[in-house]
Formats: C-alpha cells, sequence, structure tokens
C-alpha cells in the first residue's frame, strides 16, 4: 500500500515539475549582455566621437556639435566617426556581459531567496539586483574606466604619456602595483550603486508601457530602456565627474591630488562650485538614450531568442 502511495507522490511531484516555467540558464544573462555591450558602442560611439573632437579640438575648429558632425563627414565619411572603437569595444563587451549578467542573476537569487511565492520579482526586488549587479561589475569597469579616461585626457604630444590601453596598465602597475590599476575603484562602486534607479525605474516603465499601451515587446524594451537610463544618468552624473576627476589624477601615489574620494569633491565644488558637478551633461545625456535603448533592446531580444 505504501509503494503505490509513493509512486502517485513521485508522479505527482513529476507532473509539477513538468508544468513549472522553464527558467533560462544563469549563464544566457552574460552572453545576452555581451550582445548588449556591442550594440551600445555601435549606437553610441559616434556621439562619443564627435564630445571627444569638441574637447580636445584648438580654439575655433568647430564651432559646434553641428558643424563637428558635418566636417567629420565631409573629409572622413561615415568612418570618421567610428575611429577607435576597437578598445571602448571590447571594455563596453566585457562590462555589460558582467552588468546585465550579474542582473539576471541576482534577480533570480532575489526571487527565490525573498520572494519565493510571489508570481512576478516586485519594484523592491529589482532594485536590489540592480544595486547588487553595480556592486559586482565595479570591479571590472573600474580600471576599464581608468584605462579609457587616462587616454583621452591626452590632448597632444605634451600631454601624451600612453601609447594605449596595455601601456596604460604596465605603467600604472610599475608605478603603483594593483591598487593603482584599482585607484577609482570607491569611485567606481559609489557611481554604479546609482543602478537601483536604473533598474528600478526600468521595471517602473516596462510595467507602464505594458498596462497602458499597445507596444510591442521589442518596443517596450527600447523605450524603458532609453528612458530609465536618462533617470540613471541624471542622479549619478555628479558621482561620474567624481570618478573621471580621480581617474584622471596623477597615478603615483606621492603626488596624487586627491588621495581620498572626499577630497576630489571639495576640490570640484570650490574650483567649479555646484555646476561643476553637471559639466559635460549635455553630450553625455544626449548620447545615453539611444545608445542605452538600443543596448537593453539587444539584450533582452537575446534572452527571447536563446530562452
Amino acid at each position: 500500500m505504501s509503494i503505490v502511495v509513493e509512486d502517485k507522490e513521485d508522479q505527482l511531484w513529476n507532473n509539477i515539475e513538468q508544468h513549472k516555467p522553464n527558467q533560462p540558464p544563469k549563464y544566457l544573462g552574460f552572453v545576452a549582455g555581451m550582445a548588449s555591450g556591442i550594440m551600445k558602442n555601435l549606437v553610441g560611439h559616434p556621439f562619443d566621437t564627435v564630445k571627444v573632437r569638441l574637447q580636445t579640438a584648438p580654439q575655433g575648429q568647430f564651432s559646434g556639435p553641428v558643424d563637428c558632425v558635418l566636417k567629420t563627414f565631409k573629409h572622413e565619411g561615415i568612418f570618421g566617426f567610428f575611429k577607435g572603437m576597437t578598445p571602448p569595444l571590447i571594455g563596453w563587451v566585457l562590462m555589460d556581459s558582467v552588468m546585465l549578467g550579474s542582473l539576471h542573476v541576482y534577480r533570480r537569487y532575489v526571487k527565490d531567496l525573498l520572494y519565493p511565492n510571489e508570481s512576478k520579482l516586485p519594484l523592491l526586488g529589482h532594485v536590489i539586483a540592480g544595486f547588487g549587479s553595480g556592486m559586482t561589475v565595479s570591479f571590472v569597469a573600474a580600471p576599464i574606466e581608468q584605462f579609457k579616461a587616462r587616454l583621452q585626457v591626452q590632448y597632444d604630444s605634451k600631454t601624451k604619456l600612453y601609447n594605449g590601453p596595455i601601456d596604460v596598465a604596465t605603467k600604472l602597475y610599475k608605478s603603483s602595483g594593483i591598487r593603482g590599476i584599482y585607484s577609482g575603484l570607491f569611485a567606481t562602486i559609489i557611481f554604479r550603486t546609482n543602478f537601483i534607479f536604473w533598474w528600478g525605474s526600468y521595471e517602473l516603465f516596462t510595467q507602464y508601457f505594458e498596462n497602458k499601451t499597445n507596444l510591442s515587446k521589442p518596443a517596450i524594451n527600447f523605450w524603458s530602456g532609453g528612458l530609465s537610463a536618462t533617470v540613471f544618468w541624471i542622479f549619478a552624473y555628479p558621482a561620474d565627474v567624481v570618478k573621471q576627476t580621480i581617474m584622471t589624477d596623477s597615478p603615483m601615489r606621492s603626488q596624487r591630488k586627491f588621495p581620498h574620494w572626499i577630497d576630489a569633491v571639495k576640490y570640484i565644488y570650490n574650483e567649479k562650485g555646484l555646476r561643476g558637478f553637471t559639466k559635460g551633461f549635455g553630450p553625455s545625456i544626449l548620447r545615453s538614450f539611444p545608445a542605452n535603448a538600443a543596448a537593453l533592446a539587444a539584450f533582452e531580444a537575446v534572452m527571447r531568442y536563446l530562452h
């Protein structure tokens, strides 16, 4: 009798398992994140090229962003906007893979641990997962963003210290060891804790478009991705200014102007006031929407396709 009951119980549990929704493998988020990084760089790099040229060009070379775009296209064609794309491409692919891959994993763990009886992960769960994703990707992003920042402030032969990202890494390691490579880690973590605004607002925008519009799933991903990225940058931009200031400080510990995070904050405020924390906000916000909207649409599309 007990054998019959056990057989029925086994059959019941097998039926329950068969009717559970299939969960995508944990590594899928990392694969989809690579697609996001490629798309972000393809869409965003032309904006970055214009921004950097405006920041570094001799006085009078360009009268503004539109003039820069027209002259670049006239003299160099469409490929002129994609010069120097390889280093950030590799960096963004790696960072988005870790960022979105870890976000996918954290969402599953938060759902299983904190909300096992909920059919959907609630807003607070998305915020917690976003915070964890920001902390995790900081350990990858800190060195990559520091290498990029140090190369971007080389305006001419007088200020040129490095020949490329590998040369930056080598010289930083020789001068300060692993601490030199990760000198901007704390500032990066503070900056990326603002992911709580990104992924919290992403969920809110997604719910709104799903409930209030007839947009397709890819269109919802696109608009939610772009709008949530804009929300993120509004909150995170001052922390990004501080991060960039620290990352372009002297690599020698004895020569640093900003040995602590708060020193950079005080310097920016004393030199430029509160407006110093918003310098360069315009080009960044213009780049943010299309680049991140396309990137998150690509991420969600790959997740759906491979699941």
